[in-house]
């Protein structure tokens, strides 16, 4: 990407409009039904092959694979300097520092808490069972951090990838419920956090963007 040009971020359609749908969907849902039924609409439908993808897919909100692909875009010589750096810690790593303050604060317990481990919510014996510090969701919070970020520094011939970001941080978020790791509020803030939090800093560092280059006439 050019330093000389406009902007180095975009706010991608792509990206936004499915979000702005999401934030209102998930809005309505959250007012409309109590959190059981949320809850077990995602929770109690399951299969077989869903019970593996799903922890897989629940990983793409961990630190571990959010730092692999924000060094491997190192390796783009458009992403090779200060901007792209500072960006990528502060969208990234900042939001999972507040997650850890607001679960502490707040303390909810975890579906499994909450409803005292009942029958009807679908586990497994090897997945994680957790029963503390259930609000936000810091998976679906990383995941959207990840994915904004990713999806506000792409080329212009790639912004349409920003749908397929949008849905699989949405996903992330789907596996938690799924998991009965979170309950849907748990979720819905998680999302709002990491892409609220994520266009802020975006947007801040845009306006000074020209103080990372000034020096430089070429190429990033």
């Amino acid at each position: 990407m050019d330093p000389k040009q406009s902007s180095y971020f975009v706010f991608n359609k792509w990206f936004l409009i499915p979000a702005v749908l999401w934030l209102v969907a998930g809005a309505v849902a959250q007012f409309s039904f109590n959190e059981q039924r949320l809850f077990a609409v995602v929770n109690t439908h399951h299969t077989e092959l869903a019970d593996v993808a799903m922890v897989w897919i629940t990983k793409m909100g961990e630190g571990v694979f959010g730092t692999l692909i924000l060094l491997l875009l190192l390796g783009l010589k458009a992403f090779r300097n200060w901007l792209y750096f500072l960006a990528a810690f502060l969208c990234n790593a900042l939001p999972a520092l507040l997650v850890q303050v607001i679960k502490d604060a707040v303390d909810a317990p975890r579906p499994l808490k909450f409803f005292n481990q009942a029958p009807w919510i679908h586990t497994l014996p090897e997945w994680e069972r957790l029963m503390e510090r259930s609000f936000p969701s810091g998976h679906t919070c990383a995941a959207f951090c990840l994915f904004t970020f990713l999806a506000f520094i792409l080329p212009a011939r790639f912004r349409a990838w920003g749908l397929i970001f949008f849905f699989s941080a949405l996903l992330v978020g789907y596996s938690r419920i799924y998991l009965a790791a979170h309950f849907f509020r748990d979720v819905y803030f998680g999302s709002l956090l990491g892409i609220g939090f994520t266009m802020i800093i975006i947007a801040l560092l845009q306006r000074y963007q020209h103080l990372f280059f000034k020096r430089s006439k070429s190429s990033v």
